[in-house]
C-alpha cells in the first residue's frame, strides 16, 4: 500500500470539496481523510493503489464544479492505516 498527502489551494473551502473528495476516493477504493486547514486550503491523505491515487490526484486538480483549484502539492508519507474515508 501507498500513502500520499495532498495540499489543495484555491477556492476549496465552502464548496463541497471535502465531500466530493470522499465520494471520489471511495469510488476509487481509497481510504484516508480530507480536512480544512486554517489557511483555507484542504489537506487530503489517502492510502491505496498508486494508480488509483494518481487518478484522485487528477481529480483534485479540478475538484467539484464550485471549486477553483490553484495548486495541488503531493508528498509521499509513511503508511497510515485508515478504515474508510473521513471528513474532518
Amino acid at each position: 500500500m501507498y500513502c500520499v498527502k495532498f495540499i489543495v489551494t484555491g477556492t476549496v473551502q465552502g464548496v463541497g470539496f471535502r465531500y466530493h473528495t470522499k465520494i471520489t476516493a471511495h469510488a476509487l477504493g481509497l481510504a484516508g481523510f480530507a480536512k480544512n486547514l486554517p489557511d483555507r486550503s484542504v489537506e487530503v491523505v489517502v492510502t491505496g493503489n498508486p494508480d488509483k491515487i494518481a487518478e484522485l490526484e487528477l481529480w483534485l486538480q479540478k475538484g467539484p464544479v464550485m471549486a477553483k483549484v490553484s495548486s495541488v502539492t503531493r508528498e509521499q508519507v509513511d503508511y497510515l492505516l485508515c478504515d474508510g474515508f473521513e471528513i474532518y
